[in-house]
């Protein structure tokens, strides 16, 4: 009996989404356009070097573009393979905080690497979309009752619980991104009000498991006479003060040590100050503009495994971005989630390109709309 001929691990593919690959692109060069403008008084006097957060971006970020060409270019079937392993790592990964982890505000999320550092947490988001995207492809038979269904979501509500522990804002990313996938696959949707009553459960618990985040609730409701609603008020100042068209790149002054890392999760304020509601608006719609992009990717995709995964990659972008506006903006109590590609975070950025590939591996076998008429004929 012949051997089975196995499948190459890097593909040419019949199409590529160039219009996402460059939203990517856009976004995080407007990013470093943004870091810099906002980080360089504050690395001025830190660092005695302005474009100090500017130059680790442009690393971190280059690498991962580099990193996203690479794995846009590789059957992103072997993943389908590798799943178990991957949520297993990253698992290990995440315990591991406990033990070697690295305290930053109060919170251990990080693990240090000598002159890197990095969130195992940011590298779950990806995990759990392979994970789930296979246990929803090659178990798919468990969905059709609710007790199949809970033991499927053994394991990723354990991953979901351990980032809770220290960081409660991932642990909601991704559980939405779990929900998401889990949803769009399931023969049976009404599972989701079981769902959603035992998420409400989660999050109460974990808020009343530490002080701060319910301080921070505090602050949500009454930002103006709460201790701990300076950085959400600064944040609106900047917004209020940027009007319709903005004071100008480069002439914000809540960056000037007013918003506490300003470059960080606060980001978007200082992009309406600077560039106004105007500003900000646009940046909305360009991410508007790719997750409709890779809506057109999941649809295209050649397999249900590579349409899961387009799920998942939606529901982390989508999400977050909401997430993280929705803070600033005092909508939602506050986080410290980022906005994706362009909020300081060397290793993040590089984790998302790596996510951003994957993205692009599936479109590279998708079928258009016209080739698919011309194979018909």
């Amino acid at each position: 009996m012949a051997a089975r001929k196995r499948k190459p691990i890097f593909i040419k593919g019949t199409y590529f989404d160039y219009p996402s690959l460059f939203l990517i692109a856009f976004l995080f060069l407007f990013g470093l356009m943004m870091v810099y403008s906002i980080s360089s008084y504050k690395a001025g006097i830190n660092y005695d070097d302005s474009a100090y957060f500017f130059k680790r971006q442009l690393l971190f970020g280059g690498v991962g573009f580099v990193i996203m060409i690479v794995v846009s270019k590789m059957r992103y079937q072997i993943l389908r393979s590798w799943s178990k392993v991957i949520i297993i790592a990253t698992t290990l990964l995440l315990l591991s905080v406990f033990v070697i982890g690295k305290s930053s505000n109060g919170s251990t999320r990080w693990i240090s690497l000598g002159v890197i550092s990095f969130q195992p947490s940011e590298i779950a988001k990806l995990a759990l979309i392979i994970y789930m995207a296979y246990l929803c492809t090659d178990k798919s038979g468990y969905l059709k009752n609710l007790k199949g269904t809970i033991v499927l979501s053994l394991v990723p509500i354990f991953v979901v619980g351990v980032i809770a522990v220290e960081n409660l804002s991932t642990a909601i990313v991704c559980a939405v991104i779990v929900v998401s996938i889990w949803f769009v696959a399931t023969p049976k949707p009404w599972y989701m009000i079981f769902v959603l009553i035992a998420g409400v459960v989660f999050v109460f618990a974990f808020i009343k498991l530490a002080s701060y985040r319910s301080d921070r609730i505090t602050a949500w409701l009454d930002p103006e006479n709460s201790p701990n609603g300076y950085q959400t008020m600064q944040a609106l100042y900047a917004i209020g003060s940027g009007g319709l068209f903005g004071r100008g790149l480069g002439q914000s002054v809540q960056k000037m040590g007013y918003i506490p890392e300003a470059h960080n999760d606060m980001i978007f304020s200082v992009i309406c100050e600077e560039l106004g509601i105007v500003g900000g608006a646009a940046i909305i719609i360009v991410f508007a503009l790719m997750v409709w992009r890779f809506r057109f990717i999941a649809e295209g995709a050649p397999d249900r495994f590579g349409a899961l995964i387009m799920v998942g990659i939606i529901a982390h972008i989508g999400f977050q971005v909401f997430l993280n506006i929705a803070v600033v903006t005092n909508l939602f109590p506050n986080t410290g989630v980022t906005l994706p590609f362009i909020s300081y975070g060397g290793s993040s950025v590089s984790f998302l390109m790596l996510e951003m590939g994957v993205a692009l591996s599936v479109s590279r076998q998708i079928v258009p709309i016209g080739n698919m008429r011309e194979v018909a004929e």
